[in-house]
C-alpha cells in the first residue's frame, strides 16, 4: 500500500511582520528579563532592547537600570512573568515592517533606535502590496 507524502502538515497565517527576504530572517534564543510589577504578554514583533547591565532583553522603551540598545525582535508572542527570567526566540536579522513592529507603550521607536537595529542587520521597510 502506497503512502501519500503530499499530505497538510499545517499552515501559517501572513502577519506582515517579515517585509523582505533580504537579509534572510535568522534566528537566536535571548533572555527576556522578568518584570518587577504586573505580568505581561508580549507580542510577536515587540522590538526588544539589550541592557548594557546585565545583558537581558528588555522591551524597547522600558525603563531599566543601565542603558538599553535596540537588540531583536521577539518571534512569537511571549508570557512575561515576575518570577523569572524567559527564554525565547528572537530574530537577529531580517526586514521588517515597522507597522506591525511594537514597542513599549507610549514609546515612540527613534531614528536612532532604527539605526541601532540596522547595525546589528534588522532593516525596517514597508510592505509593498
Amino acid at each position: 500500500m502506497a503512502k501519500h507524502l503530499n499530505g497538510k502538515v499545517g499552515s501559517v497565517e501572513h502577519d506582515n511582520l517579515i517585509s523582505g527576504m533580504t537579509p534572510s530572517p535568522k534566528v537566536a534564543s535571548g533572555v527576556i528579563a522578568k518584570l518587577t510589577g504586573a505580568a505581561a504578554t508580549y507580542p510577536r514583533g515587540a522590538v526588544l532592547a539589550k541592557s548594557a547591565a546585565d545583558g537581558k532583553l528588555y522591551l524597547l522603551g522600558s525603563d531599566t537600570p543601565g542603558d538599553l540598545t535596540p537588540d531583536c525582535v521577539l518571534c512569537d508572542e511571549e508570557e512575561i512573568g515576575t518570577d523569572e527570567d524567559v527564554n525565547a526566540a528572537v530574530y537577529v536579522m531580517g526586514c521588517f515592517n515597522p507597522g506591525a513592529i511594537t514597542v513599549k507603550e507610549e514609546y515612540t521607536i527613534t531614528q536612532a533606535d532604527k539605526d541601532a537595529l540596522r547595525e546589528r542587520g534588522i532593516y525596517l521597510s514597508q510592505v509593498l502590496n
